[in-house]
């Protein structure tokens, strides 16, 4: 049953499938690493994982991906079939990771065109090598070891038939949700998984990796397969599984006479094989024809047709009746969501287009021909509501589709802080919070460079070693927290760790060796946030040791100017002794927010509609002025800071008395202020656009939108007003 095989269209769907496995299998592995040995569901699905990656590759013929897969398999055959105790499990945990490094690294060759050339010798060495221990260690005196995990890569998918007493016959049919893409490669998947358990298999479409048409046939008719292996229905549903691709799996045992009907007899007439019906039914068909030809019936109309030689492997399949479905007796109700993969650069074209839209939006409802006395308007009214309600929908599935959880760039810090703290010789403890947290996907690939880095630091530099924790009475354990929450807007990531913290003296010594500060200004005259912030300068490092895992400092720049790009900000504090937390603010998205539309002098201002708490008007007597300058508010009983918009921007002709303009009560993370402007305008959805780098120095100010009267007005930034 030789196949012209071919792996074109092949290749994306390979990739997807296994870089999801592995990310799957890094948070397994990840989850357990503290844990005295891995639970048996985590065997489990350990093993399955590297038996696919396995078959996989080793239908796309990367040799490499798949020799080192089938070790790692080895290893948890061997741990699920002896249990075996005293495995070192760091160790194990170890070997998965490396194994996962490898795979991900010729993945990586792969979807870059490059050739996947890498040398798994030295991996598949160290898995013989730590086989061999557990082996020695982990089996009872007096019984087997389980029998080897050989895998062996037959020549053609057929397999002669070696029946014995113990072998035993299965239909199989698979159901393939609608709309599956290259259902075929997916049937040719289960059949290379099988082939390892049978001692013979056949299958309809046979044709499935020639004839790219056979997918259609699949997902409309099924998949059948008929197996003969020494197997339960239980280890045969285990190879099988039921995924995101395979809707069910029925297995019947029939007997050997059934499972032959498929195969020459010489002269005799040809059985029909009903793989859609059960085999009692089947069984009561063939009784039924027996005792028609007992009697000495005439062969019906469907037996008369010209007999075709049946070649081993082949089937004879019922015609199916025009317009009549195929159904199982065990089919299951409801239809799987579909999912497709839409390139980024598409849904940022989206999102693009739907801003225009936004700004069209605008410009037509508050176009000034609209505003001419005594016009009727109530059409015009009711379908611009209409047509606003439509975009607004129409952003928020826009905006739904781009959104993407944390929990994957966490798990990605999860492993470097276990990767270094190893390395270091640390003992780490590192708790995730918030990791659930949604974020647009563009945003969450510019910050994971730099919190990689962050991180990194707090496991380097941020946490001391053993005998010197103790020596400050801390716990030998140290611990790094990561952190994420949704605020006004803004997505809020910390990087918490309990070490030793920044050394103030130490910076300002060599900011001062650098020349960085000015000479004429004390040390005491620097406040400890703007001291921190030193280390984010170009080339600044207090490490007086360059090692793998810089220090503070090196490269924090970089980190600065990456969050800097997508509007985002970084705030360092640190206690000595006790630690430092990083903090990254960055925008929820780069694309569309409501805002609330104001006017300061000539100057037009946009302020996120969650930050603002309250607007309230205010008289003379409320207000309490400081001799410094500094002016409050009270507020019911409340006292509150006031800032005002046009003396903050040093704007002309703004409006100086507070009871002739509208004051706004701002809060962002329990702080709140009073901002003082001239009037509203409106609530209206506000489209970011970048501001240039020289602007973003201003404080308060994080973008800038087009209004519908095509002016340009500045986005306000509530956290860069109250700093």
């Amino acid at each position: 049953m030789a196949e012209e095989f071919s792996t074109d269209g092949m290749l994306d769907m390979y990739l997807f499938e296994n870089e999801q496995l592995l990310e799957q299998l890094q948070e397994r592995v990840l989850e357990q690493k503290d844990a005295d040995c891995f639970d048996e569901d985590s065997i489990n699905e350990i093993f399955r994982t590297m038996h696919t990656i396995k078959g996989s590759s080793g239908i796309m013929m990367f040799d490499n991906i798949t020799a080192v897969s089938h070790k790692l398999e080895d290893v948890f055959f061997y741990l699920r079939e002896s249990h075996p105790e005293n495995v070192p499990h760091l160790e194990l945990v170890e070997h998965v990771l490396s194994v996962e490094d490898f795979i991900s690294s010729e993945l990586e060759k792969i979807r870059n065109g490059d050739p996947a050339n890498g040398d798994s010798s030295e991996i598949i060495k160290d898995l013989d090598k730590f086989l061999e221990v557990i082996k020695n260690g982990g089996i009872v005196e007096g019984t087997e070891a389980p029998p080897e995990n050989v895998h062996v890569e037959p020549k053609h998918f057929y397999i002669a038939p070696v029946a014995t007493s113990a072998s035993r016959f299965y239909k199989i049919y698979l159901t393939f949700y609608p709309g599956t893409e290259m259902a075929n490669v997916h049937a040719y998947k289960t059949v290379y998984a099988l082939k390892e358990i049978a001692e013979d298999i056949l299958y309809s479409p046979e044709d499935i990796i020639s004839d790219p048409t056979s997918a259609d046939t699949i997902v409309e008719e099924g998949f059948r397969i008929l197996l003969q292996a020494q197997s339960t229905e239980e280890e045969i549903r285990n190879i099988i599984g039921v995924g995101y691709d395979i809707k069910s799996v029925d297995v019947f045992e029939c007997k050997a006479e059934e499972f032959l009907q498929g195969f020459d007899f010489g002269d005799q007439d040809h059985e029909v094989i009903d793989l859609d019906s059960s085999v009692e039914d089947i069984d009561s068909k063939a009784q039924e024809q027996s005792a028609e030809k007992s009697e000495g019936e005439k062969p019906k109309a469907e037996e008369k047709k010209p007999e075709k030689k049946i070649a081993p492997g082949d089937f004879v399949i019922k015609s199916r009746e025009p317009g009549k479905q195929k159904k199982l007796a065990k089919d299951k109700k409801g239809e799987k969501s579909a999912f497709i993969s839409v390139n980024v650069k598409k849904m940022d074209q989206l999102m693009d287009l739907i801003g225009e839209l936004v700004i069209s939006e605008s410009v037509v409802l508050q176009n000034p021909d609209l505003k001419v006395p005594g016009l009727n308007l109530d059409r015009f009214n009711k379908a611009a509501s209409q047509l606003s309600k439509i975009s607004t929908d129409l952003q928020d599935v826009i905006m739904s589709m781009r959104m993407v959880s944390l929990s994957n760039t966490f798990q990605k810090m999860n492993r470097i802080v276990f990767d270094v703290s190893r390395k270091l010789g640390k003992d780490i403890e590192f708790e995730m919070i918030g990791e659930n947290t949604e974020v647009d996907k563009n945003i969450i690939e510019k910050i994971s460079d730099p919190l990689m880095h962050i991180v990194r630091n707090a496991v380097d530099h941020g946490i001391e070693e053993k005998a010197e924790r103790m020596e400050s009475g801390k716990s030998a354990k140290g611990k790094v927290t990561l952190s994420a929450k949704t605020e006004a807007g803004k997505v809020w990531i910390s990087v918490e760790d309990d070490g030793a913290g920044l050394d103030r003296t130490k910076i300002l010594a060599k900011a001062r060796k650098q020349g960085i500060l000015d000479d004429n200004k004390p040390d005491a005259a620097y406040s400890d946030k703007e001291v921190y912030q030193l280390i984010t300068l170009p080339g600044f490092s207090t490490n007086e040791q360059v090692t793998e895992y810089s220090g503070r400092g090196v490269g924090m720049d970089v980190v600065v100017q990456n969050i800097q790009s997508i509007g985002g900000t970084l705030d360092i504090d640190s206690k000595p002794g006790m630690g430092s937390i990083m903090s990254l603010k960055i925008p929820l998205t780069l694309a569309i927010i409501d805002g609330i539309v104001m006017e300061t002098g000539n100057s037009s201002f946009v302020l996120e509609t969650g930050v603002i708490k309250e607007f309230i008007r205010v008289k003379e007597d409320m207000m309490i002025y400081e001799p410094n300058g500094d002016e409050y508010i009270m507020v019911r009983g409340e006292c509150f800071p006031v800032l005002r918009l046009g003396r903050w921007y040093h704007l002309e002709q703004y409006c100086e008395s507070v009871e002739e303009g509208v004051m706004l009560i701002l809060e962002v993370e329990n702080q709140k202020v009073c901002l003082l402007v001239d009037k509203l305008i409106g609530e209206q959805e506000i489209v970011v656009k970048p501001i240039p780098s020289y602007i973003k120095k201003v404080k308060g100010l994080s973008g800038c939108t087009q209004l519908g009267d095509g002016s340009i007005a500045l986005i306000l930034d509530a956290a860069g007003l109250m700093e």
